[in-house]
């Protein structure tokens, strides 16, 4: 009889503070394994009380085949039944069974016991005669690949016969007349061919562990099954060339200002994120990650470059859209696992009451958040910015010099998200001392002096994320807007301001912050020309993924008040901003943008950016030309509440 998991609280500390020792994770690991095989049982119970749910597959000879392997070559089957693909499947397949999730017919999913058990016999050496399902003809190998029958293709759900001897799988057709022949295939060594596809490797350095480039597997996905899409030549090439460039860089020493730490955080005593024995966080070791999953299509209306995302069935899984270099495979790496310590440790400790009202400002995102999901945030955009902070004067690894402002920018941004947590989360005693850690990493890197220049661009960007942000998703109470607009036109007293309210879902609208992108990079902004409205279509963002940043530019040319605020030009920006509303009056872009370029004009009036709906409550209704008078009236002191 197994006792309860007891975490030592040295290695929660480690975890806490965004990093973590190779024995802490290593303990997330083993607790993973310990309800992985939880969930096990209660499948396989289930199964045994209503046999039928498997359709012809057969539950009896599926677990003798795995026991079978076990017993030959003993971990073989535990490390199948621990890999990502099993997780995946066995997640989603109990989904089905309690009625939360939807997939192909329920013998399908249930039945993909059967393929599992193959693998199991395929690794140990033993025998295996099974009946598994085929999607189009096509069966699954979890970890292994994907072996097609050849003939004519069979369409929907299929059962298909499969035998197993000396590491030999043979597949046949179970229904006469389909046209589909007989496969015989050596999974373990066969190379790639019409009938084979072998699950694709990245090697994590000569003779050592491998990563699994998985776009076979049905469950690959976040829940719900999705069909094979092979990688090109070209795109495996692409692949493997960034795989190897982001281990490198994750392998690689960071820089000596980064290592060694500034004057202000040795003046402050110990680093509690480079504590003995523990791991800074940003870094990662690249052999914990078990597979990427290239991301398995494209967006309706746009590329899918810079998302990721992973799912806690899975850990140390993570699906990613081909990045555009080594650096960011290696930063998107890092941000994934880290949701995977996450999800591992939520799995052990509930942090807060499982509050899911999509509320709150997450600085990453364009739409409001859940409580959770800030939490996963958080700890995410932690990892990414230690991952920068390291970066910062490697030349090597960052050739542009832009690590000092992605640290500073997440920095400040993750702070913002920390604080809400701690004043707007009911957190429970793990998830104050988790939230805890965190700020006392984030709280030190903000004593860290880091290029002023970087420093003041990011600062913008974060404003004006947060005030656009603040603009499309808030509205001020109606007696407030009410009182805000007769302070303007008739000089009455200014009404208190009062807890914000939510635009209704139905009248929220994908937006893209466009103005941010430029403060990454404010030497590329191009020559100035006629103004241009960016052009951007709609997205969809998946709720576990990194998300839309301000780090990837818009493919259309920045609107010209954007490239003068971001040069500093800021009277001529405002008057750009205000010369356009005509053409777009109510648009909350312009009007962001009109209060940065103005409090940039008058530091004094920065307080409009705290409640920016309450300048629009304001001005609604009226033309720019009393934007200014505006401005100075709430700028001065808030009434009282």
């Amino acid at each position: 009889m197994h006792g309860p998991i007891r975490m030592p609280g040295r290695w929660f500390d480690e975890l806490a503070t965004g990093g973590g020792s190779v024995a802490a994770v290593g303990f997330l690991a083993r607790a993973e394994r310990s309800r992985r095989l939880l969930l096990i049982g209660e499948l396989l119970s289930r199964l045994e009380e209503r046999p039928t749910l498997l359709g012809p597959v057969d539950l009896g000879a599926c677990w003798r085949t795995v026991e079978e392997a076990e017993a030959r070559k003993p971990g073989c089957a535990e490390e199948l039944l621990l890999s990502p693909q099993v997780g995946s499947w066995l997640a989603h397949t109990l989904r089905r069974l309690h009625g939360t999730a939807v997939g192909p017919p329920l013998w399908v999913d249930t039945g993909h016991l059967a393929p599992v058990a193959l693998v199991a016999a395929l690794r140990a050496g033993t025998a295996a005669d099974l009946v598994v399902p085929a999607r189009e003809g096509a069966v699954s190998l979890p970890t292994l690949g994907l072996a097609r029958l050849p003939g004519t293709p069979m369409l929907g759900f299929q059962p298909v016969r499969a035998r197993v001897r000396e590491g030999e799988l043979h597949l046949a057709p179970t229904v006469r007349g389909t046209g589909a022949t007989a496969l015989t295939v050596r999974p373990l060594t066969a190379p790639q061919s019409a009938v084979w596809w072998p699950t694709h490797r990245l090697p994590v350095g000569p003779g050592g562990p491998e990563v699994a480039l998985d776009d076979t597997d049905p469950y690959r996905d976040l829940d719900r099954p999705i069909p094979p899409r092979r990688l090109t030549p070209r795109e495996l090439d692409a692949w493997q060339r960034l795989f190897a460039e982001a281990v490198a860089l994750l392998d690689a020493d960071p820089a000596p200002a980064a290592a060694s730490g500034s004057d202000a955080t040795r003046a402050s005593g110990p680093d509690p994120a480079t504590g003995p024995g523990s791991t800074r966080p940003g870094t990662l070791r690249p052999e914990e990650i078990s597979r990427i999953v290239p991301w398995p299509g494209r967006l309706p209306n746009g590329p899918v470059e810079g998302l990721s995302a992973s799912t806690a069935d899975a850990f140390g899984s993570m699906v990613v859209a081909e990045p555009p270099n080594g650096a960011a495979l290696a930063e998107t790496m890092v941000h994934e696992f880290q949701h995977s310590k996450l999800g591992a440790l939520l799995h052990l400790f509930a942090m807060l009451d499982d509050d899911r009202t999509e509320e709150h400002y997450a600085p990453w995102r364009p739409d409001p958040r859940h409580l959770p999901g800030l939490l996963h945030g958080a700890y995410a955009f932690v990892g990414v910015a230690g991952f920068w902070r390291d970066r910062i004067g490697d030349r090597a690894a960052d050739p542009l010099d832009l690590a000092p402002f992605r640290f500073a920018l997440r920095r400040i941004q993750t702070r913002t998200v920390l604080r809400t947590l701690a004043t707007r989360a009911a957190l429970t005693g793990p998830g104050r001392r988790l939230v805890a850690g965190l700020t006392r990493t984030v709280d030190g890197w903000l004593r860290e002096p880091v290029d002023g220049r970087a420093v003041a661009r990011a600062r913008a960007a974060a404003a004006g994320h947060r005030a656009e942000w603040r603009l499309r998703h808030l509205r001020c109470a109606d007696e407030e807007r009410a009182g805000l607009a007769a302070a303007l036109r008739s000089g009455t007293p200014l009404p208190p301001a009062r807890p914000p309210r939510l635009v209704p879902a139905a009248e929220r609208t994908h937006w893209q912050d466009v103005r941010g992108a430029l403060y990454l990079r404010p030497d590329t902004a191009p020559d100035l020309a006629p103004d241009l409205a960016p052009d951007l279509g709609p997205d969809l963002v998946p709720d576990t993924a990194p998300d839309l940043t301000p780090d990837t530019a818009p493919d259309t040319a920045p609107p010209r008040a954007d490239v003068l605020l971001v040069r500093g030009e800021a009277a001529a920006a405002r008057e750009a901003y205000r010369e356009r509303w005509s053409d777009a009056p109510g648009d909350p872009y312009l009007l962001a943008g009109w209060l940065l370029a103005h409090t940039a004009l008058h530091p004094g009036h920065r307080r409009l950016l705290a409640r920016p709906e309450r300048f629009a409550a304001a001005v609604t209704g009226e033309g720019p030309e009393v934007w200014e008078r505006a401005a100075h009236l709430l700028a001065g002191p808030e009434p009282p509440a």
